[in-house]
């Protein structure tokens, strides 16, 4: 694979359901700022990209945002990883089918048949009854050939990309300049911009940069390629992104931003369905049913193919004997067929306390961004574990940009608020009962390395005690309000040093607690006995 097909790997992630509603989230909570927010997440997600780019080179393994931790750690660490692995990517499906509903109650009664309230923000009864039916689809489709299922999703990609462009070009003919002074640049201070990150859906949208990574093996002189697909694929998604922000604050009518940001009017077309109520609004009828198409087949694109990597995580898991059994059983086509389906029931678990793509969101971003925050305490511990060991791509000022990429992840779970980490943390609390019962009674589990990951307790629990005595709301807002949990008692700036300071402390105790070399060694040689088992049982993706 050479420069181009990499890059296109990672680009076919990064545009997904995040566009059709990343604009206009980003702009009631930051104004014209949202610009500037998905300049900040693109430089912030690149720095995690390029640790994930040697880690991916040097061990190109399935499933390495998972494997990584486990290598540099141990059991403790990977069982860790491996469930925030999975528990972000069972969540994505649902986010895609509640974008389906929110954009697709344009085509029904509103008096007679709602699937998505517009005051209320969330979806309904009617909405949720056709959200399972959705991920139903998707788990039925999963069972087909994978050869079949991959030119589904190969026809679905393009398209994908394709609208978005076509609505930057379309939407630059109405512009109106003086809608980028509606309250100045920053009208509700850098405070929301920073919060805006994670809960208006910029980094969720930025999301899917490893899958280069993962192809790390396959690609020609990935010295060279390697670390130029995952840049050009974020630096892409990231200009299509500002210009999408860009085109829909421009285009909207004046009127609708008369009384400022603040009081834009949500139930509007330019609200609830942004970009096709926006492209009705100015005239372009043909436009606006294209993208009420697209706001279809763009998150059935992307919830299909995460319902087919939720699948394999769960049978990775199980095959490392931390999940049950179970999730390991293959049918004769080698699709895991019971991972498959608890991944389609467990993932209808988050559809009640999270019955909105925003609120959806926030959780995924932090689970994400916690997944994520493996690979530079990884990457520390492999250059001392291993220094000698082959890096196809090595990256420049690993010292330095392999704690900042730990501090960064640990600033956007921060910036998600209170409200979402302490779900979070009660997500992560079910999942190692669960897991920690089902090893209980495997004769054949593996030992837990405790030592190696001494740090990993006091890392999830510090982050939920700044978290809560912080300054952010799931809803990014400043301050401990109604619908807020945040205690509001450290300052602003000052809420984001301690969390860098603390992020760095963690990263300096994780790397002398690292696995001696040859306990690391002894890891990497058994897993990949187990990668290559998992190869023979399991299709190509």
């Amino acid at each position: 694979m050479g420069l181009i097909g990499a890059m296109w790997a990672s680009e076919t992630s990064l545009i997904g359901s995040g566009w059709l509603f990343g604009a206009f989230y980003a702009a009631t909570a930051a104004g014209t700022a949202a610009i500037l927010g998905w300049g900040i997440a693109a430089v912030i997600i690149i720095v995690l990209a390029l640790v994930h780019a040697e880690l991916g080179a040097m061990y190109p393994v399935a499933g390495g945002t998972a494997r990584f931790p486990h290598y540099a750690y141990g059991s403790v660490a990977g069982i860790s990883f491996g469930f925030f692995s999975w528990l972000q990517a069972v969540c994505v499906a649902p986010i895609e089918c509640f974008a389906v509903m929110q954009y697709g109650q344009y085509w029904f009664d509103s008096h007679h048949f709602v699937i998505y309230n517009s005051t209320t923000k969330v979806t309904t009864g009617p909405g949720f009854a056709l959200t399972i039916a959705l991920m139903a689809i998707f788990t039925a489709i999963n069972f087909l050939a994978m050869r079949l299922f991959s030119k589904v999703n190969a026809g679905i990609t393009w398209w994908k990309v394709a609208i978005p462009v076509l609505a930057i070009i379309v939407l630059f003919t109405k512009f109106h300049g003086n809608n980028f002074n509606v309250g100045g640049f920053t009208p509700f201070g850098w405070q929301a911009v920073f919060g805006a990150l994670p809960t208006a859906g910029i980094v969720f949208a930025l999301l899917g940069f490893e899958q280069a990574d993962q192809l790390a093996g396959e690609i020609k002189n990935p010295q060279r390629n390697l670390p130029r697909a995952i840049i050009g694929a974020i630096i892409i998604a990231a200009l299509v992104y500002t210009l999408l922000q860009v085109v829909y604050i421009a285009a909207l009518p004046h009127s609708l931003l008369a009384h400022g940001w603040a009081h834009f009017p949500t139930t509007s077309q330019a609200a609830i369905a942004p970009f096709a109520g926006l492209a009705g609004l100015a005239g372009f009828a043909w436009l606006s049913i294209l993208l009420r198409l697209d706001a279809f087949i763009s998150p059935f694109g992307t919830g299909l193919m995460y319902e087919t990597s939720t699948s394999r995580v769960g049978y990775g898991l199980a095959r490392n004997r931390y999940f049950p059994q179970i999730f390991a059983k293959v049918d004769k086509r080698g699709v895991p067929w019971v991972s498959l389906i608890l991944a389609f029931l467990l993932g209808l678990l988050f559809l009640l306390p999270f019955p909105s793509w925003k609120q959806l969101v926030n959780l995924v971003t932090s689970a994400s961004l916690l997944m994520y925050a493996g690979a530079p305490l990884s990457l520390g511990a492999f250059r001392k574990q291993v220094p000698e060991a082959s890096r196809p791509y090595r990256l420049p000022g690993a010292a330095v940009l392999s704690p900042l990429a730990f501090i960064f992840a640990c600033e956007i779970i921060y910036w998600s608020g209170f409200d979402t980490v302490w779900k979070l943390g009660i997500c992560i609390v079910i999942g190692y009962v669960l897991i920690g019962l089902s090893m209980m009674f495997d004769p054949k589990r593996p030992p837990l390395d405790w030592k190696s990951a001494q740090w990993l307790p006091v890392f999830l629990i510090g982050m939920g005690i700044i978290s809560w005595q912080g300054r952010y709301c799931s809803s990014g807002a400043a301050g401990a309000g109604a619908s807020c949990s945040a205690r509001n008692n450290i300052p602003f700036w000052w809420d984001m040093l301690i969390v860098a300071v603390f992020a760095l402390a963690i990263y300096l105790w994780a790397q002398m607690t690292r696995l001696p070399r040859e306990e690391m060694l002894n890891l990497v040689e058994r897993q990949a006995e187990t990668s290559e088992q998992m190869e023979k049982e399991l299709p190509a993706v």
